[in-house]
């Protein structure tokens, strides 16, 4: 499984308040018009902006903060494919695992992409192409039975398929 996009660059700490804002909370019912306020604490033009395929890069501990399933699901639904970080928060990790949203630690070469860099992560390979800069990351590999959700778009659509889990 391989991943194209234009990379949108944060910073460290950052919560699932920023992701999706409190004062959107009454639209956590309907995720595609949350979606349209994902990060906007963080970067007011970030929903109006994104494209299918973007990858965000953040700092360390990305998705601390209330366990909000919602908040990776937003930021699948705004069309991010992707999101590298030096750390996460680990409920944010498993869920967006869970809802099919690869999510990849790359400690301190987060440092070496900026925003706007295209990247091509190959999830099976553990290798992320800087294609702006011409250079490669590596990041440990997902285990079988995770790669295996994030292929089915998350856990949800893998039991569907397969009618059970399987590790």
């Amino acid at each position: 499984m391989v991943l194209k996009g234009k990379v949108w660059k944060f910073g460290d700490n950052i919560s699932t308040d920023h992701i999706a804002p409190g004062r959107y909370f009454h639209l956590r019912t309907n995720l595609p018009e949350l979606a349209k306020h994902v990060l906007e604490d963080a970067r007011e033009d970030f929903a109006k902006k994104v494209q299918k395929g973007d990858i965000i890069v953040g700092g360390r501990n990305f998705g601390l903060g209330s366990s909000r399933e919602h908040a990776p699901r937003i930021i699948k639904i705004a069309g991010v494919s992707a999101i590298i970080a030096h750390s996460f928060a680990r409920i944010f990790y498993r869920n967006a695992i869970n809802i099919g949203l690869p999510v990849i630690e790359l400690g301190d070469d987060v440092n070496r992409i900026d925003e706007g860099d295209i990247l091509e992560i190959d999830l099976a390979n553990g290798i992320i192409k800087n294609l702006t800069k011409g250079e490669e990351y590596t990041f440990n590999r997902y285990p079988k039975f995770l790669m295996d959700i994030i292929k089915e778009g998350g856990i949800e659509d893998y039991i569907r398929k397969y009618g059970d889990y399987q590790i």
